[in-house]
């Protein structure tokens, strides 16, 4: 298969696999009061798969080191089958926080899906490729809360068989469908992956490691600053801009039209004409100065245009932060370390809610978005001295900035 095919057969399976993921997600709040779940349980169960997700990410993705990215996908994809069904047989909480811990470990897949396309693509066409993860990730939740929601009608648990469906179709899909990427020469490699610790100290030894670290800790930061916008979004529309759950809806589906377009088609002819280190440092401006405009908007009308630069700048720090980190390393650790990257991201989604709410209930509407806006502003500082600033850090060029 030519890298065009493989590439588009990723994409296909990381949109199902977030299709099946987002049909549940709006869900699972009402689910959970079924069972006469008060709020704090129910956001245990929403917290509950960011923890798990943190634990299964780096493992998946160091084992996708030693042993393929095709069987590790499939053994993921196969738990997400029978973390959905358990969802949809649940009887009692106890079920339900055990069918979205299965799904959260197993779910931390994405990160053996960006090691994969980083086996496919070479340096320069890496973020292009990457970015096309990103775009299946908006489509999957464009067209996912939507389908679920619609086929909620018919029971909370009509909608998480539907996820299962679609999960083990995408097992199919891989199964048949989806060749290795790792090609004879890199299956040597993988070999000598053996000889690379699998602990979470050697992990988490990257953090200190001049080349990768500052790119984890940026991962981190950035995680964290639009992490408080994703989570306190809705309390922020409801309580500054008085909208109801429909318009919010509306709104969060624009943001994610505007995500699609940025990383499955601006990302690529972004970093075929400027570095990356120089994409990072001006996004993360672009992105401090929207935060700081979300966090004072007070009309609809400006919302929309001040949500476009925040788009645009999340999906190119997304794909380029990834695209960054698997260059970073050697081929035996990609995988290792962008499920490091996918799990720091998924500590700031524990993190996020509990300090925008607290900031937004306690503070002002505001306050969210200006903590997110100071962190975003001390990451571009951040970027300019450990990454823009040095030159051995610096991610592999496609040219220089044009002026």
């Amino acid at each position: 298969m030519t890298n065009r095919k493989l590439l588009f057969s990723i994409f296909l399976v990381v949109f199902i696999d977030l299709l099946g993921f987002s049909v549940i997600l709006p869900l699972l709040p009402y689910f959970a009061q079924t069972f006469g779940a008060d709020a704090f349980t129910t956001g245990l169960l929403v917290a509950i798969y960011a923890a798990a997700q943190l634990i299964g990410a780096p493992i998946l993705g160091r084992l996708s080191d030693r042993y393929g990215r095709r069987p590790i996908l499939m053994v993921s994809i196969l738990g997400n089958v029978f973390g959905f069904l358990m969802l949809a047989l649940a009887q009692n909480l106890t079920l339900l926080f055990l069918s979205r811990l299965l799904s959260g470990i197993t779910g931390g897949n994405i990160s053996v899906a960006q090691a994969y396309i980083s086996d496919v693509t070479d340096e320069k066409n890496r973020a292009k490729g990457l970015g096309l993860i990103g775009a299946a990730f908006g489509l999957g939740f464009i067209i996912g809360p939507a389908a679920g929601g619609f086929l909620s009608q018919w029971g909370y648990s009509t909608p998480a068989f539907v996820a299962a469906g679609l999960t083990l179709f995408n097992l199919l899909l891989v199964a048949l469908w989806l060749p290795e990427s790792l090609t004879p020469e890199r299956k040597i490699q993988v070999a000598q992956a053996k000889q690379v610790p699998f602990t979470p100290a050697a992990l988490l030894a990257a953090l200190q490691r001049p080349g990768i670290g500052p790119l984890l800790h940026t991962r981190f930061f950035f995680g964290l600053a639009f992490a408080i916008f994703q989570t306190t979004f809705s309390l922020f529309a409801l309580y500054q801009l008085r909208l109801d759950s429909q318009n919010t809806g509306y709104i969060l589906g624009y943001v994610g039209f505007l995500s699609v377009i940025t990383q499955g088609f601006v990302v690529g002819r972004l970093t075929a004409h400027f570095r990356e280190d120089w994409l990072l440092l001006i996004g993360t401006i672009i992105m401090a100065v929207a935060l700081a405009g979300w966090a004072l908007t007070t009309s609809v009308p400006v919302l929309l245009i001040v949500m476009i630069p925040l788009a645009v700048a999340g999906g190119i720090l997304n794909t380029v932060i990834s695209s960054a980190i698997s260059k970073a390393v050697p081929v035996i650790e990609v995988g290792g370390m962008l499920g490091l990257s996918a799990a720091i991201e998924s500590l700031t989604r524990v993190i996020a809610p509990t300090v925008g709410s607290l900031l937004l209930e306690s503070i002002h509407p505001a306050a969210p978005g200006i903590l997110a806006a100071l962190i975003m502003g001390w990451v571009a500082l951040f970027i300019w001295r450990k990454i823009y600033a040095t030159p051995t850090l610096r991610t592999a060029p496609s040219s220089i900035p044009k002026r």
